[in-house]
């Protein structure tokens, strides 16, 4: 997935722009490979994550949703764009934006996903949703997460002119285990709940919200 001119520039203003706003810990990215097939789940708090982690990944090949409410906006829909986005209908299941994305991951993209589907203001984790173990599945992609905390209050800091500290932790990643039996809901959803213990096991227990207090299990899933 190349670099055309409209992303270059985007990708330079961005970086310089949230490096101002932004007091970003990078120490961690490095773990995220060069290339994929590879899946990133996230956290998901505010507007200034998509840029911050964006700039500081690429120049890897990476793709991402958002919602599909956003293309009202002309500029939100170049920008979003010009980044690679696929938009995604909230609320229901949308093959069609699955299928592209399925499509990315096998042609080598890196795929970032926040599996809880909306923001939390807060920074406390939410309850994941379902739909990143169909894009696990189908990709046939490893699983890695990579959480940011610290920036939850971003607009009282900006407000006070000082720059948002903005931590990234970067996870172990791992893959859904083979099953014997056709994988229900239900099973999903248990998939989904260790996956986000995953996220959270990087997260201060402040962050943690829904997933505060339990251990992460294994029992669907495999470190690579």
């Amino acid at each position: 997935m190349p670099e055309n001119t409209s992303e270059i520039f985007l990708r330079h203003f961005f970086r310089l722009l949230t490096s101002v706003l932004c007091r970003v810990d990078t120490s961690e990215i490095d773990k995220v490979p060069a290339r994929g097939p590879w899946i990133l789940v996230t956290n998901h708090v505010n507007v200034l994550e998509i840029p911050v982690l964006y700039t500081r990944l690429r120049p890897r090949p990476i793709s991402g949703f958002f919602a599909a409410y956003r293309l009202e906006s002309v500029w939100m829909r170049w920008l979003l764009y010009a980044f690679g986005g696929i938009p995604v209908r909230r609320g229901e299941p949308d093959r069609a934006a699955l299928r592209q994305a399925v499509e990315r991951i096998r042609a080598g993209a890196i795929f970032a996903v926040a599996p809880e589907g909306t923001r939390n203001p807060a920074g406390k984790l939410q309850v994941g949703k379902a739909g990143v173990v169909l894009l696990a599945q189908q990709g046939d992609a490893p699983i890695q997460p990579i959480v940011h905390y610290g920036d939850a209050h971003w607009q009282s800091h900006i407000r006070r002119l000082r720059r948002v500290p903005f931590n990234i932790a970067v996870g172990r990643p791992f893959r859904i285990t083979k099953q014997q039996q056709r994988i229900t809901g239900q099973m999903r959803e248990k998939i989904t709940d260790e996956i986000m213990l995953q996220m959270a096991s990087l997260l201060p227990e402040a962050y943690r919200g829904h997933y505060a207090n339990r251990e992460a299990s294994m029992k669907f899933i495999q470190y690579v």
